[in-house]
């Protein structure tokens, strides 16, 4: 396969290459896109073929784009806690939690994976957004606190499918077998110190694999390709099928800071018995809790012709004329034989069944409001 030729994209030093660049060429990547700074492979294949290869066999998919914002310190888990209405005390070291980092009026700053890597270092794998910066600008408020905060210099990857358990296997022992949903162990690579989790952005069986040597990436990566061979292991960008079947958000298109937990169904992910004072969002999400919400995002099908492709922009949505929304996120389900993805609306416009007009890149649509995930919506694949 050829090399993307990458004179298509702007370049510079301010934008990185992950630490797993030069293994990727060889797999003829199609298209990049930065994220966090950072040239980031969107696929391989078409978006079907590699929803095909997550589905049947094993995937693997560069996540080092995600930055890991690491707190750490004496005063490590008073600061985590700062960030997320989630009680972090339920985390035990060795665990992970998918939590929200969000500002004092509720507003989500980014939604990520965090991990307890020790009772005060905790690891937080950013979207692509300025959740570091928010964080150090937040220290400022409480100069009483020794903490430190950086960018972890750790890449992860994305080992997803229901034959990544038989190839994780392969790679690290059997122990990986025993390892829980939402938990973490340590191991080697190609010889290489990795964080092993099983977590995922992909509503499948999967592990990440943080590689803590970021010089390693080429042979972690390549011993990873070839362990999966017999598992027929495909390279991959994002599935953003799978992902909208699973009802994953994606921050920065289906939310922002604008949006709080309440609005986005999250409420499960705010623990409202912290103490003011040890969460800068709590109080605001007592009062939202009180007075209510007034939009929420809801899952859509899309009537008409298959789309070709995600939306690159946001879709108004509309009912008698007047328009009471936008659509985030949509996409083409081969396995549902439908359009489906994510709509904002007013609450009173929200309940199951509720129609609106969409207007999309590839014409007016009918969006019905139906209830999410629209797979396993119990989320019991990517636990088993």
């Amino acid at each position: 396969m050829a090399e993307f030729d990458m004179s298509m994209v702007q370049r510079g030093a301010r934008n990185r290459r992950t630490p797993y660049y030069d293994a990727t060429q060889k797999y003829g990547p199609q298209g990049f896109t930065v994220y966090n700074h950072m040239y980031f492979p969107i696929r391989f294949d078409t978006f079907e073929a590699e929803f095909d290869a997550l589905l049947s066999d094993v995937t693997l998919w560069d996540v080092s784009v995600e930055r890991c914002l690491e707190i750490s310190g004496p005063d490590g888990f008073r600061f985590a806690q700062l960030l997320t209405p989630r009680d972090l005390s339920a985390c035990a070291v060795g665990q992970a939690k998918y939590v929200l980092i969000c500002d004092s009026d509720g507003g989500i700053i980014n939604d990520p994976v965090l991990t307890r890597m020790d009772e005060n270092t905790f690891w937080f794998a950013l979207a692509s957004s300025d959740a570091l910066l928010f964080a150090r600008g937040l220290r400022n408020a409480y100069p009483e606190l020794d903490v430190t905060i950086r960018e972890a210099d750790v890449a992860p990857l994305q080992v997803q499918g229901p034959r990544s358990k038989d190839l994780m296997k392969d790679l690290v022992g059997d122990d990986v077998l025993d390892l829980k949903y939402y938990w973490w162990r340590d191991a080697e690579i190609a010889g290489a110190p990795v964080v092993v989790t099983r977590t995922g952005w992909t509503s499948e069986v999967g592990y990440e694999v943080y590689l803590t040597d970021t010089s390693k990436g080429t042979e972690v990566y390549e011993a990873i390709m070839k362990a999966g061979e017999k598992y027929n292991i495909r390279p991959t960008g994002p599935s953003d099928i799978r992902r909208i079947e699973g009802a994953i958000f994606n921050w920065g298109a289906d939310m922002t800071y604008e949006n709080n937990a309440f609005e986005m169904g999250l409420e499960r992910l705010v623990d409202l018995d912290l103490w003011n004072d040890a969460c800068i969002s709590i109080a605001a999400y007592r009062q939202i809790k009180e007075r209510g919400v007034g939009r929420k995002i809801k899952g859509v099908e899309l009537d008409g012709a298959p789309f070709p492709g995600l939306n690159n922009v946001k879709w108004p949505a509309s009912s008698g004329g007047a328009r009471v929304g936008k659509v985030t996120s949509a996409i083409f389900s081969p396995r549902l034989e439908k359009n489906i993805g994510y709509c904002w609306l007013p609450t009173e416009r929200s309940e199951l069944g509720t129609q609106v007009e969409i207007e999309s890149e590839w014409g007016v649509r009918t969006a019905t409001v139906v209830q999410m995930p629209f797979v396993d919506p119990g989320k019991h694949i990517p636990v088993s």
